[in-house]
Protein backbone atom coordinates (compact mmCIF):
# COMPACT_ATOMS: atom_id res chain seq x y z
CA UNK A 1 0.00 0.00 0.00
CA UNK A 2 1.64 3.31 -1.07
CA UNK A 3 -0.04 5.63 1.44
CA UNK A 4 -2.97 6.78 3.51
CA UNK A 5 -5.01 9.93 4.22
CA UNK A 6 -4.88 11.60 7.61
CA UNK A 7 -5.38 14.78 9.61
CA UNK A 8 -2.83 17.00 11.31
CA UNK A 9 -3.56 17.13 15.05
CA UNK A 10 -0.72 19.30 16.31
CA UNK A 11 2.90 19.29 17.46
CA UNK A 12 4.60 17.81 20.49
CA UNK A 13 8.01 16.39 21.35
CA UNK A 14 9.43 13.01 22.18
CA UNK A 15 12.46 11.98 24.19
CA UNK A 16 14.73 9.30 22.71
CA UNK A 17 16.45 6.69 24.93
CA UNK A 18 19.70 8.70 24.79
CA UNK A 19 17.93 11.83 26.11
CA UNK A 20 17.44 13.84 22.92
CA UNK A 21 14.23 15.85 22.62
CA UNK A 22 12.81 15.36 19.11
CA UNK A 23 10.07 17.74 17.86
CA UNK A 24 7.24 15.68 16.36
CA UNK A 25 3.90 16.13 14.64
CA UNK A 26 0.89 14.10 15.75
CA UNK A 27 -1.15 12.79 12.81
CA UNK A 28 -4.42 10.91 12.77
CA UNK A 29 -3.68 8.36 10.04
CA UNK A 30 -7.00 6.88 8.95
CA UNK A 31 -9.12 4.95 9.22
CA UNK A 32 -9.56 5.04 5.45
CA UNK A 33 -11.97 3.04 3.32
CA UNK A 34 -11.23 1.73 -0.16
CA UNK A 35 -13.87 3.44 -2.30
CA UNK A 36 -12.64 2.25 -5.70
CA UNK A 37 -10.11 -0.16 -7.19
CA UNK A 38 -8.82 0.66 -10.68
CA UNK A 39 -7.39 -2.05 -12.94
CA UNK A 40 -5.41 -2.08 -16.16
CA UNK A 41 -8.17 -3.86 -18.07
CA UNK A 42 -10.92 -1.39 -17.14
CA UNK A 43 -9.13 1.91 -16.47
CA UNK A 44 -5.79 1.55 -18.24
CA UNK A 45 -3.73 1.68 -15.05
CA UNK A 46 -3.70 0.23 -11.56
CA UNK A 47 -4.66 2.41 -8.62
CA UNK A 48 -6.64 2.47 -5.42
CA UNK A 49 -8.93 5.26 -4.20
CA UNK A 50 -9.25 5.92 -0.48
CA UNK A 51 -11.88 7.91 1.40
CA UNK A 52 -11.35 9.59 4.78
CA UNK A 53 -13.57 11.51 7.20
CA UNK A 54 -17.31 11.21 7.68
CA UNK A 55 -19.55 13.50 5.64
CA UNK A 56 -23.28 14.15 6.01
CA UNK A 57 -25.44 12.57 3.33
CA UNK A 58 -27.35 15.84 2.79
CA UNK A 59 -24.08 17.56 1.83
CA UNK A 60 -23.13 14.87 -0.70
CA UNK A 61 -24.01 15.09 -4.38
CA UNK A 62 -26.07 12.26 -5.88
CA UNK A 63 -23.17 11.21 -8.09
CA UNK A 64 -20.83 10.82 -5.12
CA UNK A 65 -23.55 9.23 -3.01
CA UNK A 66 -23.91 6.52 -5.66
CA UNK A 67 -20.16 6.15 -5.82
CA UNK A 68 -19.93 5.53 -2.07
CA UNK A 69 -22.95 3.25 -2.06
CA UNK A 70 -21.34 1.09 -4.73
CA UNK A 71 -18.33 0.67 -2.44
CA UNK A 72 -20.62 -0.13 0.49
CA UNK A 73 -19.49 2.77 2.67
CA UNK A 74 -20.80 6.07 4.04
CA UNK A 75 -19.96 9.42 2.35
CA UNK A 76 -16.40 10.64 2.92
CA UNK A 77 -14.96 14.15 3.09
CA UNK A 78 -11.65 13.48 1.33
CA UNK A 79 -10.84 11.22 -1.63
CA UNK A 80 -7.28 10.49 -2.76
CA UNK A 81 -6.04 8.12 -5.44
CA UNK A 82 -2.79 6.18 -5.07
CA UNK A 83 -1.08 4.65 -8.10
CA UNK A 84 0.04 1.02 -7.75
CA UNK A 85 2.73 -0.91 -9.61
CA UNK A 86 0.78 -4.18 -9.45
CA UNK A 87 -2.85 -5.20 -9.10
CA UNK A 88 -4.37 -4.24 -5.74
CA UNK A 89 -4.88 -6.86 -3.07
CA UNK A 90 -7.59 -4.69 -1.48
CA UNK A 91 -11.28 -4.85 -2.38
CA UNK A 92 -13.78 -2.00 -2.32
CA UNK A 93 -15.02 -1.41 1.23
CA UNK A 94 -11.81 -2.60 2.92
CA UNK A 95 -10.46 -0.51 5.79
CA UNK A 96 -6.87 0.74 6.10
CA UNK A 97 -5.58 2.30 9.32
CA UNK A 98 -2.42 3.41 11.11
CA UNK A 99 -1.20 -0.20 11.48
CA UNK A 100 0.08 0.26 7.92
CA UNK A 101 3.13 2.05 9.39
CA UNK A 102 5.97 0.76 11.54
CA UNK A 103 8.18 2.67 13.94
CA UNK A 104 11.52 3.62 12.42
CA UNK A 105 10.44 3.79 8.77
CA UNK A 106 10.42 6.98 6.72
CA UNK A 107 7.39 8.62 5.07
CA UNK A 108 6.63 11.62 2.86
CA UNK A 109 3.83 13.95 3.94
CA UNK A 110 1.83 16.08 1.49
CA UNK A 111 -0.33 18.94 2.71
CA UNK A 112 -1.60 22.42 1.86
CA UNK A 113 0.44 25.17 3.45
CA UNK A 114 -1.18 27.96 5.44
CA UNK A 115 -2.52 30.76 3.26
CA UNK A 116 -0.95 34.18 3.96
CA UNK A 117 -2.91 36.23 1.42
CA UNK A 118 -1.23 39.00 -0.58
CA UNK A 119 2.23 39.71 0.85
CA UNK A 120 5.04 42.07 -0.07
CA UNK A 121 8.59 41.16 -1.06
CA UNK A 122 10.00 41.55 2.47
CA UNK A 123 7.77 38.82 3.91
CA UNK A 124 7.48 36.72 0.75
CA UNK A 125 11.14 36.65 -0.37
CA UNK A 126 13.05 38.06 2.63
CA UNK A 127 14.03 41.26 0.79
CA UNK A 128 15.70 43.91 2.96
CA UNK A 129 13.59 46.77 1.64
CA UNK A 130 14.86 49.98 0.03
CA UNK A 131 16.62 51.22 3.15
CA UNK A 132 16.98 54.51 4.98
CA UNK A 133 14.88 57.64 4.54
CA UNK A 134 17.55 59.76 2.83
CA UNK A 135 17.48 61.70 -0.44
CA UNK A 136 13.85 62.70 -0.10
CA UNK A 137 12.70 59.08 0.22
CA UNK A 138 9.44 58.69 2.07
CA UNK A 139 7.51 55.64 3.25
CA UNK A 140 9.38 53.10 1.10
CA UNK A 141 11.16 50.99 3.72
CA UNK A 142 9.50 47.72 2.63
CA UNK A 143 9.26 48.38 -1.10
CA UNK A 144 11.02 46.20 -3.71
CA UNK A 145 12.92 48.95 -5.49
CA UNK A 146 13.62 48.95 -9.23
CA UNK A 147 12.21 45.97 -11.17
CA UNK A 148 12.82 46.87 -14.82
CA UNK A 149 15.61 47.58 -17.27
CA UNK A 150 16.25 50.56 -19.55
CA UNK A 151 15.12 51.07 -23.13
CA UNK A 152 16.20 47.49 -23.70
CA UNK A 153 14.49 45.10 -23.15
CA UNK A 154 11.81 47.60 -22.08
CA UNK A 155 9.92 44.98 -20.11
CA UNK A 156 9.95 43.11 -16.82
CA UNK A 157 11.45 39.62 -17.04
CA UNK A 158 9.23 36.64 -16.28
CA UNK A 159 9.73 35.22 -12.82
CA UNK A 160 10.63 38.56 -11.24
CA UNK A 161 10.20 38.25 -7.48
CA UNK A 162 7.45 40.65 -6.51
CA UNK A 163 4.54 40.93 -4.12
CA UNK A 164 1.74 38.42 -4.56
CA UNK A 165 -0.29 35.61 -3.06
CA UNK A 166 1.70 33.62 -0.52
CA UNK A 167 0.98 30.19 0.90
CA UNK A 168 -1.99 27.89 0.22
CA UNK A 169 0.23 25.68 -1.96
CA UNK A 170 0.68 21.94 -2.19
CA UNK A 171 3.83 21.11 -0.21
CA UNK A 172 5.58 17.77 0.22
CA UNK A 173 8.00 17.15 3.10
CA UNK A 174 10.14 14.07 2.51
CA UNK A 175 11.88 11.53 4.72
CA UNK A 176 10.14 12.10 8.04
CA UNK A 177 10.84 9.32 10.51
CA UNK A 178 7.92 7.54 12.15
CA UNK A 179 8.74 7.84 15.84
CA UNK A 180 5.71 6.11 17.33
CA UNK A 181 2.55 4.32 16.20
CA UNK A 182 -0.60 4.09 18.34
CA UNK A 183 -2.56 1.69 16.14
CA UNK A 184 -5.64 1.36 18.38
CA UNK A 185 -6.23 5.14 18.16
CA UNK A 186 -4.97 5.53 14.56
CA UNK A 187 -2.29 7.99 15.65
CA UNK A 188 1.32 8.27 14.51
CA UNK A 189 4.14 10.60 15.53
CA UNK A 190 6.53 11.75 12.81
CA UNK A 191 9.72 13.73 13.36
CA UNK A 192 9.70 17.39 12.36
CA UNK A 193 6.92 19.61 11.07
CA UNK A 194 4.47 19.17 8.23
CA UNK A 195 2.60 21.77 6.14
CA UNK A 196 -0.88 22.99 6.94
CA UNK A 197 -2.96 24.21 9.85
CA UNK A 198 -4.37 22.06 12.63
CA UNK A 199 -7.11 19.64 11.55
CA UNK A 200 -6.11 20.02 7.88
CA UNK A 201 -5.98 16.99 5.60
CA UNK A 202 -2.61 15.42 4.82
CA UNK A 203 -1.51 12.50 2.66
CA UNK A 204 1.17 10.13 3.95
CA UNK A 205 3.19 8.30 1.31
CA UNK A 206 5.40 5.33 2.09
Amino acid sequence: MPGIIGKKIGMTSLFTPDGKNIPCTLIEAGPCVVTQVKTTEKDGYTAIQLGYGEKKAKNTTKALAGHFAKAGTTPKKKLVEFRLEAESTYAAGAEINASLFEEGEFVDVVGTSKGKGFQGVVKRYNFAGVGGQTHGQHNRLRHPGSIGACSWPSRVFKGMRMGGRMGNDRVKVQNLKVMRVVADKNLILVSGSIPGAKNSFVVLEK
